[in-house]
């Protein structure tokens, strides 16, 4: 069965307004300046593929080269990433995570899991099973999303 326009649209909506308060919550306890999304967008990846090049992270984050140079030096001016020559390619830069960042990335996932927990909770049981239940296919739709995006 396929969703039809307004329930996409509802979801479209409902799973942007949980992320944009998701973040407006955990901006208060942040330790240093706030990292723009895509500066953690790039952290995250590097987290999750330690050694990868800008290259590599441009076409991953759908991100113009240019713009990702730009990005991985002001993290590293930051202290926030970690630039290494490629000893197989010695004009490629290889990417990783500082201890800072490291230490950062987890106390942001774990202070994320905090609150949604929270509220969670506060769920009757059926609503809680709903999401659970619910958690396949938003990681599905997640897949197929970023499937297209990789689309000329």
């Amino acid at each position: 069965m396929e969703a039809d326009f307004s329930e996409a649209e509802e979801l479209a909506g409902a799973l942007v307004g949980i992320q944009r308060l998701i973040r407006r919550r955990l901006r208060g306890g942040l330790a240093g300046p706030r990292l723009g999304g895509a500066e953690v967008e790039l952290l995250r990846l590097v987290e999750a593929r330690p050694g990868i090049g800008v290259s590599d992270a441009a076409r991953e984050l759908y991100l113009a080269g240019n713009s990702v140079s730009t990005l991985v030096n002001r993290l590293v001016r930051d202290g926030h990433l970690l630039r290494e020559t490629d000893p197989a390619d010695r004009r490629a830069a290889r990417l990783l995570l500082t201890a800072d960042a490291e230490k950062r990335l987890a106390d942001w996932r774990r202070r994320r899991a905090e609150l949604v927990a929270r509220h969670v909770a506060q769920l009757g049981e059926d609503d809680r099973a709903a999401l659970g239940a619910a958690l396949p296919a938003l990681r599905k739709l997640a897949v197929t999303l970023h499937e297209e995006a990789g689309e000329p």
